[in-house]
């Protein structure tokens, strides 16, 4: 495992930031890491990357320890806080210079930050001193400085915050592909944004972890409705839909065709092949509709504040 966190906890006098939290992430594993403001994200953000010593528990990164083994940590994580502190005097390619010689990329750092600058399209503006860019751009000299001394593991902090629509598609790219070769952390309340990248997700509410599953089967899986829209080949009876199992309500679109709502949509889907498998029904189409990652948030987090 690339990351592996276990009873992990930061307490601030008499409150617990974060909570004795444990998960595990893998290489080529892009992970949506959500919570209200004050849940306890960037404190643990923090703590894997080095920033902040834990309370107690353990962490390792890439089998180095969080704590013994800080200086290797930090040079497997690349990091991108949503603070995103830049020198404001300093030319884009003279900032990168300067990330490079504190990483010791020796040789290498002229190839690596013409590359940096070209993957993370600064291109345009690389003359410019940061202070004179966009808030774009600047997230985007943000990105580049994590990505320089290519880390095996990319912690990201609200990535995309300013991007205009087409720099938002850019970046979002090429998160996807880091995320091939790399374990990737990706902290937003874009919700969009994790649905586009995240294979799997882990929601932090007042500390403690309340959800940690694979993106699709936590949004068929979830407590409140999707619903399956079938058509039959022939018209169907409200009270025989309404009789599998699994099914909360029914509401017809026309005479063939039907919404079926469901705590359990995968479940029903089969239950459903079987209704019509027995009676002899004809399946026409069949499509599933599950709940957005946003209202399965609010659900689970109802009722917080931000406290920090």
């Amino acid at each position: 495992m690339s990351i592996q966190v276990s009873q992990l906890s930061k307490v601030y006098g008499e409150q617990k930031a974060v909570d004795a939290i444990s998960f595990e992430l893998k290489k080529g594993e892009i992970t949506g890491f959500l919570g209200p403001n004050g849940a306890g994200k960037s404190t643990t953000m923090k703590m894997i990357t080095g920033f902040l010593p834990p309370t107690s528990g353990q962490a390792s990164v890439c089998g180095y320890d969080i704590v013994k083994q800080s200086l290797e940590v930090r040079k497997r994580v690349g990091y991108l806080p949503e603070s995103n502190p830049l020198y404001y005097d300093m030319y884009i390619k003279e900032f990168l210079e300067f990330i490079a010689g504190i990483h010791q990329l020796g040789k290498a750092s002229s190839r690596r930050i013409t590359e940096v600058i070209s993957i993370t399209g600064l291109e345009p503006e690389r003359k410019k001193k940061i202070g004179a860019l966009s808030n774009g751009y600047k997230q985007r000299v943000g990105l580049a400085q994590a990505l320089l001394h290519n880390p095996e593991v990319l912690i990201l902090d609200e990535p995309t915050t300013g991007l205009d629509p087409n720099q938002l598609a850019d970046i979002r790219q090429l998160i996807k592909g880091l995320g091939t070769d790399k374990t990737v952390i990706l902290s937003t309340h874009i919700m969009q944004e994790v649905e586009a990248l995240c294979s799997r997700v882990i929601i932090i509410n007042k500390g403690k972890i309340v959800a940690d599953d694979q993106l699709s089967h936590l949004q068929q899986h979830s407590t409140g409705n999707g619903y399956i829209q079938v058509t039959f080949g022939e018209p169907a009876v409200e009270s025989e839909l309404l009789a599998i199992d699994g099914v909360t309500r029914v509401s017809a679109v026309d005479n063939n065709s039907w919404q079926l709502y469901t705590n359990e949509v995968d479940q029903v889907r089969k239950n459903l092949l079987q209704f019509a498998l027995i009676n002899n029904r004809n399946i026409l189409s069949l499509q599933s509709n599950s709940q957005s990652l946003e209202t399965i948030f609010r659900e689970i987090t109802k009722g917080s504040t931000a406290n920090s």
